[in-house]
């Protein structure tokens, strides 16, 4: 596994969006105009923290986990890969920063991460997800429960 850059300067309330694909410039500013809107109810101002250095090119998960782990208040990542470029929604993989460690036993870990440690989301949804696990409203295994029952696996906002 190859050692990727720290990643440094992200509020504790930005969304951390991390960019693993480089192959279409267009694409990339399509999702960063999407991850900026105003989103919510009451159309909030949207906080992004972007990693857009071409040393994440094709990085893992695993490889994205383990160079944010330094980032204690951080619950989920959203990544930027291939998948994100060429889907037209932009959706972004979000992957919880959830560890075994970090549950009681097995059976607490299964149950959390029961539809897997990923999902997609489409931009609008970013925000959603991860001020809802920022606050403990809802759990990462819900979003993953709605995206399953996405015809398409995606997160599609509330």
């Amino acid at each position: 596994m190859r050692a990727l850059p720290a990643v440094t300067g992200r509020d504790e309330f930005d969304v951390l969006v991390v960019r693993t694909d480089y192959h279409d410039d267009q694409a990339w500013q399509g999702v960063v105009a999407a991850l900026m809107e105003p989103w919510g109810d009451r159309q909030y101002e949207a906080h992004v923290h972007f990693i857009d250095d071409p040393a994440w090119a094709g990085a893992t998960v695993d490889e994205a986990l383990n160079a944010i782990r330094a980032d204690e208040n951080l619950a989920v990542v959203f990544l930027a890969d291939r998948t994100t470029m060429q889907a037209e929604s932009h959706a972004l993989l979000a992957v919880t920063t959830l560890t075994r460690k970090d549950c009681l036993d097995d059976e607490d870990y299964e149950q959390l991460t029961e539809f897997g440690r990923e999902f997609r989301t489409v931009p609008a949804g970013v925000h959603d997800v991860h001020s809802n696990l920022d606050i403990g409203n809802l759990g990462f295994e819900e979003y993953a429960g709605w995206a399953h029952d996405d015809p398409e696996r995606i997160y599609r906002s509330f």
